[in-house]
């Protein structure tokens, strides 16, 4: 697929059709947008770090500090901060799995990249959005709980992943090249690697772009 072009493989004629079940509340609208989802690990932004980081930024006029506070506490996030239990091979592998097991079904997986902390997917949901980050923080948990005495993993607690997860949408295609550029340079950014490809666990490195 090319990085500067994006064609939905959905849709919502299809979706809809698709649904055959009648749930027991009401669904929240599904965007049908592209999104940019991060996930965060449950100790990967430690209270000493969103201290400093108010602490900062307590001056700036309201409407500036909440942009401000997300992007600093993303360059808090490249510094590796916690357990960075995605580092270990086996669990990054764990999350890559729950990633694929439902592309193309509830979503349309576009770019991927797990750091050790945290992880950034680029996605086209068909699908609800908190269900679908549910789905993959509980396969992955339920697989952090089964292995982490076997393996010996440094874990953040029984709670692997942060409660909330971070979305930004990408409502025009010409912005979605440079999400996907975004989502691969994570590991150079963090000085993990020189060049994305060299990164192991993310899409461009596994064949996707």
């Amino acid at each position: 697929m090319s990085r500067n072009t994006f064609t939905p493989r959905f849709t919502r004629a299809e979706v809809w059709k698709g649904w055959q079940r009648q749930p027991s509340q009401p669904e929240r609208p599904i965007p049908y947008d592209v999104q940019l989802i991060t996930l965060k690990l449950a100790d990967a932004l430690p209270q000493h770090a969103l201290r400093a980081v108010s602490d900062e930024l307590k001056d700036l006029p309201q409407a500036q500090r909440a942009l401000q506070r997300r992007q600093r506490l993303e360059e808090v996030l490249l510094q590796g901060e916690g357990c960075c239990l995605l580092s270990e091979p086996r669990m990054a592998a764990e999350l890559a799995d729950a990633l694929e097991l439902h592309n193309r079904k509830r979503y349309k997986l576009i770019a991927w990249c797990i750091m050790p902390n945290h992880a950034h997917i680029l996605l086209e949901p068909t699908y609800s959005m908190p269900r679908i980050v549910q789905a993959w923080k509980s396969a992955t948990t339920r697989w952090m709980l089964l292995n982490k005495d076997e393996l010996k993993l440094q874990t953040p607690g029984r709670m692997l992943w942060k409660r909330d997860y971070w979305d930004r949408y990408i409502p025009e295609a010409q912005q979605l090249g440079k999400a996907i550029q975004q989502v691969h340079s994570s590991p150079v950014q963090a000085g993990l690697c020189e060049r994305p490809e060299q990164w192991r666990w993310s899409s461009v490195s596994n064949g996707a772009h």
